[in-house]
C-alpha cells in the first residue's frame, strides 16, 4: 500500500523547498499546479467550458488561455472568481485522482502538492497533510522581497487564502520554515527517516 502525503502551505510559505526534499529523495510528485495549467491547454474540454462562460476575449491569438486576461477578470468579481473554480476543480479533481493513483503503482510513497489543499477538500485523497508553516510576519516579508508586492498587495494575496494558523491547525504535522532552509531539509529527512520512507 502506498502512503499518500497531500503537502500545503500559503503563498511564500516555502512549500517548494520541502517538495524538493521530496524528489530529489525520487519520490514522485503529482503538482497541483501543473494539473491547473494542463486542463486549460489549447483544445482541452477544461478550456472549452471557461470560453463557454467567459467568452472568446479570455483567449491569446494563438488559442492559448491569456492568463492575465481571466486574472482580471475574476479578481474583479468575487462571484465570476467562484465560478471559474466550479469550472475547473472537476477536471483538476479527476486529473490529480488519476495522478496519485499512477504514481501508486510506481513508489512507497506519494506527494501530492497542493497549495489550495484545505480550500478544495482534498483531504480525503490523503493519508496525512503535511503544512509548511510560517508566521504572518516572515510570509508578508517574503512575499513582498519575492515578487516586489507593497504591503496592501501582499496582504491581499494572502488573505485571498485560509491563513496558515488555521491550516497548522488542521494539518497532521507541520515543517516549521521560519528558520533556514537547513533546517526545514532536516525536518522533512527526519520524517522520512521515523517513517521507514529512507533508511
Amino acid at each position: 500500500m502506498s502512503y499518500v502525503l497531500g503537502v500545503t502551505g500559503g503563498i511564500a510559505s516555502g512549500k517548494s523547498t520541502v517538495v524538493k526534499v521530496f524528489h530529489k529523495g525520487g519520490f514522485p510528485i503529482v503538482d497541483g499546479d501543473v494539473v491547473a495549467r494542463e486542463v486549460v491547454e489549447p483544445n482541452t474540454a477544461g478550456l472549452k467550458a471557461l470560453i463557454t462562460t467567459f467568452g472568446l476575449e479570455i483567449l491569446q491569438k494563438d488559442g492559448q488561455l491569456d492568463r492575465k486576461k481571466l486574472g482580471q477578470i475574476v479578481f474583479a468579481d468575487e462571484k465570476k472568481r467562484q465560478q471559474l473554480n466550479q469550472i475547473l476543480d472537476p477536471f483538476i479533481r479527476s486529473a490529480i485522482e488519476q495522478q496519485v493513483e499512477e504514481a501508486k503503482e510506481q513508489s512507497a510513497l506519494v506527494i501530492v502538492d497542493i497549495p489550495l489543499l484545505f480550500e478544495g477538500h482534498y483531504e480525503g485523497l490523503m493519508d496525512a497533510v503535511a503544512v509548511v508553516y510560517v508566521t504572518s510576519e516572515i510570509q508578508l516579508q517574503r512575499l513582498m522581497n519575492r515578487d516586489g508586492y507593497d504591503k496592501s498587495e501582499a496582504l491581499k494575496r494572502i488573505n485571498s487564502q485560509l491563513s496558515l494558523e488555521e491550516k497548522k491547525s488542521r494539518g497532521d504535522l507541520v515543517f516549521d520554515n521560519c528558520q533556514s532552509v537547513e533546517k526545514t531539509q532536516e525536518q522533512v529527512i527526519k520524517w522520512l527517516k521515523e517513517n521507514n520512507f529512507v533508511s
